[in-house]
């Protein structure tokens, strides 16, 4: 499974981090441990060499009377043990320790060394020199050792704060690293929901002006083809339309001739039955191509450019007029209940297509003797238009797409499948909603358009 951008840029920064506290931690640790052991590699030294000024000729003899000033540099909290050791030529014992260790071979004093003694571990030095009386002369070695406590605890007062340090950093950047890349990559967020969220037809470019300049050639890029899109969409819709209005002519000119040759006299009933059904037909396609054109005009017209106020009611009512008739030669009951100040911005002649195509199609498959009622009314910020019908309503399973272009509920069924398209891109293009559902008792149909009300 691939990571997400931000871990795996978290990623990329914790690797170099954690790896750089791994050296500078171990290179921290060589450089206290390097300081504690020059610390007490001087201190033995120093013990040594007083140890041995301290070592002299007495009737002819070497004496060594140890100072405690010589042993008094090691004092400390840690109660360190020190031994001490002083030799003459040929491993002649003068003082101290006869087990301390000596280092073999021959060697350039002073001579510092790791060694035990009775199983501890301890640290020592050797420091040799000779002394002359009466022309003689002898070697006096002197070691001094001590046990690593004092050392150790150095070691760790040197380099335990510079670890927790480095540490606490890498800690920080764990921290703060996620929040700082939650925060900067907000603006490639906004720009996922900004292209998630566009309808299929809002072909307008993305605004670059609030966006980094890493992130700007990427929005290009979606721009460059927001554009070509525009133009395929622009002249696709154009030629529906210049289609759809080409074909308006002829079709009404083959209706006239139509028309014509079924006012002759004729006896064949099966020519008269075959103008019937051109008639019929030609009046279907000529209802399809003006519905066509609608499509094109909703899909084209910018409501942006196009603001206007609207009252919905009076919208309603001039559909009436022109359906009043239809309703009453099926005998209909068709009402409406109108609020006042049903006012919406948008386009009036789009929104009177909207209704009428709702009304036409509540009337047509409405049964004879039926009901159609349409409702305005407010619901908070919005206008809410219910058409309401007590037909056959339609199957639960094609409510999700009888807003399809072209979509019939059922082969049988009147008309061209393009009513409710028109109707859900009208609505979407006033910044509204269409929703159908059953009606009360399950019975006939309710169609709920939801737009934006009108603000001054």
């Amino acid at each position: 499974m691939l990571l997400s951008l931000r871990a795996r840029l978290l990623l990329w920064l914790l690797l170099p981090l954690v790896l750089f506290v791994l050296v500078t931690g171990w290179m921290s640790y060589d450089a206290a441990r390097a300081t504690a052991d020059l610390l007490q590699n001087n201190a033995l030294l120093s013990s040594a060499r007083t140890i041995i000024e301290d070592v002299e000729w007495t009737n002819g003899a070497l004496t060594a009377d140890i100072p405690p000033a010589a042993l008094e540099i090691f004092e400390s909290p840690y109660r360190d043990q020190v031994f001490y050791k002083v030799v003459a030529d040929r491993d002649r014992l003068l003082s101290g320790n006869p087990e301390l260790p000596v280092p073999e071979g021959r060697r350039h004093f002073p001579v510092f060394y790791d060694t035990s003694l009775g199983g501890v571990p301890i640290r020592a030095v050797a420091y040799q020199r000779e002394l002359y009386d009466s022309g003689r002369a002898e070697r006096v070695t002197v070691i001094v050792g001590k046990t690593q406590a004092s050392r150790q605890a150095m070691l760790e007062d040197l380099w335990h704060p510079q670890l927790i340090r480095q540490w606490l950093m890498l800690v920080l950047v764990m921290v703060l690293v996620p929040f700082g890349l939650t925060v900067e990559l907000r603006p490639l967020m906004k720009l996922k929901e900004d292209v998630a969220d566009r309808e299929p037809m809002e072909l307008e470019p993305i605004r670059v002006d609030h966006l980094q300049s890493e992130l700007r050639p990427i929005v290009d890029a979606i721009n460059q083809c927001i554009a070509r899109l525009k133009v395929h969409a622009t002249t696709q819709r154009q030629f529906i339309a210049d289609a759809a209005h080409q074909l308006r002519t002829p079709l009404t000119l083959l209706d006239t001739q139509v028309h014509c040759a079924s006012q002759c006299e004729c006896d064949d009933s099966a020519l008269t039955e075959a103008l019937s059904g051109i008639r019929r037909t030609s009046k279907t396609m000529a209802d399809m191509t003006n519905q066509l054109l609608l499509l094109a005009q909703a899909e084209s017209v910018s409501l942006s450019r196009k603001r206007a106020k609207v009252d919905l009611s009076a919208v309603v009512s001039g559909v009436f007029e022109e359906l009043v008739v239809a309703a009453l030669q099926r005998q209909m009951d068709l009402g409406a209940e109108l609020g006042e100040g049903m006012y919406v911005e948008g386009n009036e002649s789009l929104l009177g297509a909207l209704v009428a195509n709702l009304v036409d199609n509540a009337i047509r498959y409405t049964q004879e003797g039926g009901r159609v009622t349409v409702i305005c009314l407010h619901e908070g910020d919005d206008v809410v238009m219910r058409v309401v019908d007590n037909g056959p309503g339609i199957p639960a399973e094609a409510c999700a797409h009888v807003f399809e272009r072209f979509y019939r509920v059922s082969d049988d069924a009147e008309g061209s499948g393009l009513g409710l398209a028109i109707v859900h891109q009208i609505a979407h293009g006033h910044g509204g909603a269409v929703a159908i559902m059953p009606g009360p008792g399950r019975a006939g149909l309710v169609v709920t358009v939801r737009l934006p009300a009108w603000h001054d």
